[in-house]
């Protein structure tokens, strides 16, 4: 079935291509007709040929084999085996005059996926959301959408909007990273400052490692688990206490863009341990407040950013439940530059400090995972350009000298043409401990490729 859709899909996209240039019209001499027909006898082009012609996407196949063949998830040798066809349609009427005059945008993004790690064929819907402009200073943005902001690169602090990490560390495009929200966004403009406010009925967790696609540390089982991991995850209930609410103001000051951030509602990663006999697992309340700053750096040159974040855990402001993540602080500096003949560098430096760490520690348990008041992050990002910027070669790598642990990311994009793009990659995983962020990934070794055509 697997080897059938492939072949199916790669014999379409060859299809389509093949076609382009068989079937394309010749440039005419005479630039007032078409083929035969003179330019003022065409006839305009109806309703249905706009929608068409609005329709953008891709169709993508992906191969993901695994270094080590981890034999405790649902499959051994590999973890991505997949065929996507992606369609986005952007509509912007033009009647009636009233709509016009707001700007009317209406966007549809979805996905049609061919998973066949999980043997499901299923239809995801991205992003689909109105945006009009009812005031000249005043945006609205309703429905779902991407969100996104902060300066990290990979790295989030006041970022609070939930992230595909299973779709990061299989070898995914990158934006898959993010994961949408059902949301409305209201965005206010003036000169002294600007504001976003975020509105979130539903609440949407980051996409975690559950041990069917890669294993990971099970701290119930106190060991490396896949597919026999068998915690229960409870969600907050839909109601309007349970409404998630994010607020950014931001202004530049000459070269620099500022913002300040607030944000509550809950954690995006199921931190709180809601009884251990049953392995239950849930979402615990959170508010965060935090500002940052990026900009040119006089003299050196580059651009450098900082940000800064208070992560308030509501349900343990105390720090003395041990079944409830602590409160913490979260501190990030970086640095990027480009250089000469397409190189470009970049690098991070960040802290995250665990408040109340003597609580913590008075109140923990044999057998509980064991953390540092201080953990520090550095990544490096290094990025070449080559035969004329078609070719990108990459590498990220995180390194946390705190838990002995590294992750690094290496990938080489080629876009032979506007429509043809090949993509291949790895994820390598280091780590001391198996209980560490990276650590616990070391048996999810993986190589990558993608090959996708756009129209």
């Amino acid at each position: 079935m697997g080897k059938v859709c492939s072949f199916i899909l790669i014999a379409f996209i060859l299809a389509v291509s093949v076609s382009e240039v068989l079937f394309a019209e010749p440039a005419s001499l005479d630039s007032e007709k078409i083929g035969n027909i003179p330019r003022d006898e065409r006839k305009s082009p109806d309703a249905w040929a706009k929608v068409f012609d609005s329709v953008h996407g891709f169709i993508e196949a992906a191969y993901g084999p695994k270094f080590s063949g981890d034999k405790l998830t649902q499959k051994n040798d590999y973890n991505l085996l997949e065929q996507r066809l992606q369609l986005k349609v952007d509509y912007r009427p033009q009647k009636p005059a009233w709509l016009a005059s707001w700007n009317p945008e209406f966007f549809y993004k979805g996905d049609l996926l061919s998973d066949e790690y999980k043997e499901t064929l299923r239809y995801q819907i991205r992003e689909v959301y109105g945006f009009v402009s009812p005031l000249s200073w005043m945006d609205v943005k309703l429905g779902r959408q991407i969100l996104t902001w902060g300066t990290g690169d990979y790295l989030f602090i006041n970022d609070v909007f939930p992230k595909d990490y299973e779709s990061f560390f299989i070898g995914r495009d990158d934006e898959y990273l993010k994961a949408p929200s059902d949301a409305g966004k209201f965005s206010v403009f003036s000169r002294l400052v600007s504001m976003d406010v975020v509105v979130i009925p539903s609440f949407t967790p980051d996409v975690s490692i559950r041990g069917d696609r890669l294993s990971f540390y099970d701290n119930f089982l106190g060991r490396i688990a896949g597919e026999e991991s068998s915690r229960i995850f409870t969600e907050p209930a839909v109601q309007p206490k349970n409404t998630e609410i994010a607020t950014r103001l931001y202004r530049n000051l000459r070269e620099y863009e500022t913002a300040i951030y607030a944000f509550k509602g809950f954690f995006n990663q199921p931190v709180g341990i809601k009884n251990e006999s049953t392995k239950e697992v849930f979402y615990p309340k959170l508010a965060v407040f935090g500002a940052s700053i990026r900009g040119p750096v006089p003299s050196v040159g580059g651009i450098a950013s900082g940000e800064i974040g208070y992560s308030d855990s509501l349900q343990d402001r105390s720090g003395e439940n041990r079944l409830i993540e602590n409160s913490g602080m979260k501190y990030l500096l970086g640095y990027e530059r480009d250089f000469p003949k397409d190189w470009r560098i970049g690098t991070q430096y960040f802290v995250e400090q665990m408040l109340n760490f003597d609580e913590f520690k008075t109140n923990s348990q044999p057998g509980d995972i064991p953390r540092d008041e201080f953990r520090q992050l550095l990544t490096f990002r290094i990025t070449k350009l080559f035969w004329l910027q078609t070719l990108e070669a990459s590498l990220f790598t995180f390194y946390s000298p705190a838990d002995i642990d590294a992750y690094i990311r290496s990938r080489l994009t080629w876009q032979a043409n506007d429509r043809w793009k090949l993509t291949v990659g790895a994820n390598i995983f280091f780590g001391k401990h198996d209980w560490t962020q990276f650590g616990q990934l070391e048996g999810n070794d993986n190589f990558y490729i993608r090959i996708r055509y756009s129209f």
